[in-house]
């Protein structure tokens, strides 16, 4: 077998799960004896003078330090010229050809992109920036709003992160007879803040997905034969005539109808966290999938777990089969979105616990 030039490159949010595709990545190409490159800083490494890259053929990092978190490769620096600056100045032409060709120079036989739904859609809509080359993406994100994925790298310690910082806050609501709004990550989708709301038993959990009464979340608190708990609350949520963190107007809601409550923000330890197996079994999946993607000269593809198997599907398949949102950042670019559907079995279960979900599904 030819012996390869593969490059990897993380971009978007950060999250748990990224080293392990790395060093997956880095020992399936030493098995096959490829030269691996790695891309610094995501896009904004592959667009300086010259190209960010690292040798991982030669013990980038430690092996040990594969199950923690974030990316050794860097996923982007805010200050420099990207997606969205250069086209916020009007060069974004200018800004895919120098991505293009610092590909070209790299002389790379495949590029994996571990991305979320904005780094994948970016890379369908621009796909011109990787001709030359075999493209295979692996999805990653603590919002599991990617389309035709089941799962994706990072997600399942996200929720655990969750889910250990709500059971400590538990321990200090029972000690002050109070409520605790936490308000989790997810964007506009309500996927962390459901799997999170259902393991710790939550009383409330509300989701951008399904429309939800304040005056009726009050009711169901008050019924409460307890005088403590969490409410969960997804920070794409909104209240009609109301502004400030959806957290924050819970809160108000609440101290209005003289429920004791404090808010809380577990922030980036959602991005954080030692990645758990389930994940790491992931990478090793998603990556096999790469592997084998690669091997067979396939291009434009994503890797993609679904009904208990491990695939490939083209990037055109992925970006047709969700709901599109115009990109506020990136005039003319289009993201590619997944949400939490009516029929998903947890929105069920999580009513059959008594846990106060909403009124009508969008």
């Amino acid at each position: 077998m030819k012996k390869k030039k593969i490059g990897i490159i993380t971009t978007g949010g950060d999250c748990s799960g990224l080293n392990t595709i790395i060093q997956r990545i880095t020992d399936g190409c030493n098995l096959r004896k490829w030269q691996l490159i790695g891309i610094k800083d995501g896009t904004d490494g592959l667009y300086a003078s010259p190209t960010q890259t690292i040798d991982m053929n030669n013990e980038a990092f430690q092996f040990a330090d594969s199950h923690l978190a974030g990316s050794i490769l860097s996923n982007g620096r805010t200050d420099t010229t990207n997606f969205i600056t250069s086209a916020r100045a009007g060069k974004l032409a200018q800004f895919n050809n120098k991505l293009k060709k610092s590909l070209y120079d790299l002389d790379l036989d495949a590029l994996v992109l571990v991305g979320g739904n904005g780094s994948l859609s970016l890379a369908h809509t621009y796909r011109e920036i990787y001709s030359g080359l075999s493209l295979v993406c692996i999805p990653k994100t603590i919002d599991m709003d990617i389309p035709k994925t089941e799962k994706t790298i990072g997600f399942d310690t996200a929720v655990q992160q969750l889910v250990s910082y709500c059971d400590q806050l538990l321990l200090t609501a029972r000690s002050h007879h109070r409520w605790f709004v936490v308000q989790t990550m997810g964007r506009d989708c309500g996927q962390l803040a459901l799997h999170a709301g259902v393991a710790i038993a939550a009383d409330a959990i509300l989701i951008p997905e399904i429309k939800f009464d304040v005056d009726n979340l009050v009711k169901h608190i008050k019924s409460s034969k307890r005088d403590y708990g969490i409410i969960l609350v997804s920070e794409g949520i909104s209240i009609r005539g109301h502004s400030g963190k959806p957290a924050d107007m819970i809160a108000r809601k609440l101290n209005a109808a003289n429920i004791p409550n404090r808010t809380a923000f577990p922030e980036h330890i959602q991005r954080a966290g030692d990645t758990v197996a389930t994940d790491r079994i992931l990478a090793a999946g998603f990556v096999d999938c790469a592997f084998k993607a690669i091997e067979n000269n396939e291009t434009y593809v994503m890797t993609t777990f679904e009904n208990g198997e491990f695939k490939t599907i083209s990037l055109d398949e992925f970006f047709k089969a969700g709901k599109f949102q115009k990109d506020p950042n990136i005039p003319g670019a289009i993201t590619s979105n997944a949400y939490v559907e009516p029929d998903n079995i947890l929105l069920q279960i999580a009513t059959d616990m008594g846990i106060y979900m909403g009124e009508k599904k969008r």
